[in-house]
């Protein structure tokens, strides 16, 4: 080790006198004339705290001081007694000196900082220690020196070595092993931490999770009357608590507490979900029946953050290449959807109005959810058809079945509410649909207004427990009523979508049928009503490259083993809002004593038969009966009528067109252009033959008034 530059201008400072090794040691606690063999070790812990220093008088101090000398002097000579007087000096400093010229000197000042400490100094000037204690006489100086070289190697020649251990420790061939064992070192000690983590966890969980879900009655009756005092219950505490018991309820057997059953746990998880999320009881169970407790949990979850925002582009228009492109320009972060649809793109971010760009005005695109997509994939309509779209409003359905049909064939957009139907026609304007005729009419009807139409749509209206991310007030609006309501309502839209499919259709006769609702009693119920009650449909593949199976059994239910082929969709799956889409194929006409689609009449689903000939009997009867009974009294003849024979034949072929979903009076209309001539009802034919009664009446009364005149 080379020398300092501080060392090389000053030289080596003055060595320091006994009475500061003394000090030192009656700071310690140490006795002054023997040394321990732990001084240096002393001395490290010596920095971290100062203890008290003993007053004492000059005097005490000066004997304490001869004593140790003496003794120090003595020692130093291997026992010859030394006479006080410059023999003995002389003797002290020759023998010190060769040993001071050995001593390794420290490097620089920072190093004599560091081994004297300047609290060692001013302890020592506070201890009344002058200035000759340190450069006084030539003897104490002399003294100093021979014996502070004594002390000084004895004292401080631990520390120093282990400096140059170190320094030697750390050499360019030594620091990759040095270094490797360090990362050995951490490693493991990593490693301990983690298992000591682990232990700690699993010591919690099994001890201190299972009071906390069932036992503590005091915080669960706290929470329950916060919740009903309009109090903000502890989050934190409630979501730590559905964690857990979720953990619970996947691994009863070996987490329960004894004595508890499985229904408590769900009763305590279906209130905290309750409270943490705001659903009313009753919405919060009927979805939790629906998927196991994790995946429960995730669907709760995923209903709290809204789904990313999808525009569909108009292939009338642009392609959807050229439409990405545009709207980068424009500062929109965007992306393909997926790779199941080819229309589809995810925005991000937008720095300007999505609805309000020139590429949106001028029809380039609609906002519209990606789960709108599917029922239109499934119902898969082609050019030339007519298609059926019985709830179209606002029009996202309808403009993606023109643009696959590209415009060709016609497509009938129906929507039973006046004031969307609006929005409905501006859509239909704005993306340039040509194929498209809105009609304002209660979709129960359709079969009656018009039938034979090759795809039917029906994206029926539903409670909306797919979309709680949009609309969170169904969280507490929805309750068993719109449960019983709405399925009465979907069953028989969809038995008027059956009926007004033609069968016989060679491209279609396929009928699709969507809500945009997870609950069974909208979906899997309905399609099965719809398969009891119209043997001439069957369930077949919607063509959906992904989605999970629709129910087969549920909650003790069991359905057909076709509602496989049905598709469900959830938002903690897809990132889609949930869904639920059937797709069926009729295969024959319908029976002439099916239940039909009549909300008024038809009350009783159980018997089907005797509902099935009322509603007949008032659908086929267009004609009152007063009118035949007068007509057969009017009629004195005794055999064949063919005028009542020609109105059941037309009233058969009537029921008939009907039952293939086609209009009636189009019947009419034929037979007027074959024959040229008006066909006249049976009350105008039984007006004309009174009418030509009537003068045969009156000749045969002339002759009889001429006979009388003559015989007078």
């Amino acid at each position: 080790m080379g020398v300092g530059r501080r060392m090389k201008k000053q030289g080596p400072p003055e060595p320091l006198s006994e009475e500061h090794f003394a000090n030192l040691k009656r700071k310690k606690g140490l006795p002054v004339d023997d040394v321990p063999a732990e001084a240096p070790s002393s001395k490290k812990r010596r920095t971290t705290a100062k203890p008290e220093k003993p007053s004492k008088s000059n005097r005490e101090e000066k004997a304490t001081k001869d004593d140790a000398a003496s003794k120090l002097a003595g020692k130093q000579t291997n026992g010859a007694k030394t006479a006080p007087g410059g023999s003995a000096n002389d003797q002290k400093a020759g023998k010190v000196k060769p040993k001071k010229a050995q001593q390794p000197e420290p490097e620089s000042d920072e190093e004599m900082d560091d081994e004297f400490g300047a609290s060692d100094l001013e302890d020592a000037s506070s201890s009344g220690l002058d200035g000759d204690d340190f450069l006084g006489s030539d003897d104490s100086v002399y003294d100093s020196e021979q014996e502070g070289g004594k002390k000084k190697k004895f004292v401080f020649s631990d520390d120093e070595d282990d400096d140059e251990d170190r320094e030697e420790k750390l050499t360019a061939a030594n620091i990759v092993g040095l270094s490797k064992k360090l990362d050995e070192r951490l490693a493991r000690e990593a490693e301990e931490n983690e298992e000591e983590l682990r232990r700690e966890a699993l010591q919690t969980n099994i001890d201190g999770d299972k009071p906390n879900i069932l036992g503590d009655e005091g915080e669960e009756d706290e929470l329950s009357s916060k919740t009903k005092g309009l109090l903000a219950p502890d989050l934190q505490m409630l979501r730590t608590r559905i964690t857990e018991t979720v953990r619970v309820l996947e691994n009863f057997a070996s987490l329960a507490e004894e004595g508890r059953s499985r229904a408590e746990y769900t009763n305590q998880l279906l209130k905290d979900i309750c409270a943490y999320y705001g659903y009313n009881e009753f919405l919060a169970e009927k979805l939790m029946n629906l998927f196991p407790p994790r995946e429960a949990f995730a669907f709760f979850e995923a209903n709290e953050s809204a789904r990313p925002v999808v525009i569909r582009t108009n292939t009338l228009r642009t392609h959807r290449r050229d439409l990405a492109q545009a709207l980068i320009n424009r500062g929109v972060t965007l992306e393909p959807v997926g790779k199941w649809s080819k229309v589809g793109l995810q925005v991000f971010e937008s720095n300007v109005p999505l609805g309000a760009t020139p590429e949106y005005l001028a029809g380039h695109y609609i906002l519209q959810a990606a789960s709108s997509f599917l029922p239109v994939m499934a119902l898969c309509p082609q050019e030339n058809e007519r298609v059926l779209d019985m709830a179209a409003a606002p029009g996202g359905k309808t403009t993606h079945m023109a643009a696959l049909m590209k415009n060709t064939g016609v497509i009938f957009a129906n929507d039973p509410n006046k004031a969307r139907a609006k929005g409905l026609i501006g859509n239909i304007h704005r993306l340039g649909v040509r194929n498209a005729i809105v009609c304002n009419y209660d979709a129960r009807e359709f079969p009656k207004v018009i039938g034979g139409f090759d795809r039917v749509l029906l994206d029926a209206p539903c409670s909306g427990t797919g979309v709680i991310a949009k609309d969170p007030s169904v969280k507490t609006n929805r309750d068993e009523k719109d449960f019983l309501r709405l399925p009465h309502t979907q069953k028989q839209l969809l038995l008027a979508a059956i009926d007004s499919v033609n069968h016989a259709s060679k491209t279609g006769g396929y009928i699709v049928y969507s809500t945009c609702s997870v609950a069974v009693e909208e979906n899997e119920q309905v399609v099965a009503y719809a398969l009891s009650r119209r043997p001439n449909v069957k369930l077949v593949e919607t063509g959906l490259p992904f989605g999970k199976e629709g129910f087969t059994s549920y909650m003790g239910k069991t359905f057909h083993p076709s509602l496989k082929l049905t598709r469900r969709y959830y938002p903690h799956l897809y990132n889609i809002d949930g869904f639920f889409v059937a797709k069926f194929q009729k295969i024959g006409p319908t029976p002439a004593n099916a239940v039909l689609a009549n909300g008024k009449k038809d009350k009783s689903a159980s018997s089907a038969t005797t509902a099935g000939d009322e509603n007949e009997e008032e659908v086929i009867d267009k004609t009152p009966i007063a009118a035949e009974g007068e007509e057969k009294d009017k009629d004195d003849f005794g055999g064949f009528d063919d005028e009542a024979d020609e109105e059941y034949i037309q009233r058969a072929r009537r029921n008939a067109m009907r039952r293939r979903g086609l209009d009636p009076r189009a019947l009419k209309r034929g037979q007027e252009k074959k024959t040229g001539v008006e066909t006249k009802t049976p009350s105008e034919a039984a007006k004309e033959k009174s009418d030509e009664d009537k003068p045969k009446e009156k000749e045969k009364d002339k002759p009889k008034e001429k006979k009388g005149k003559g015989e007078k």
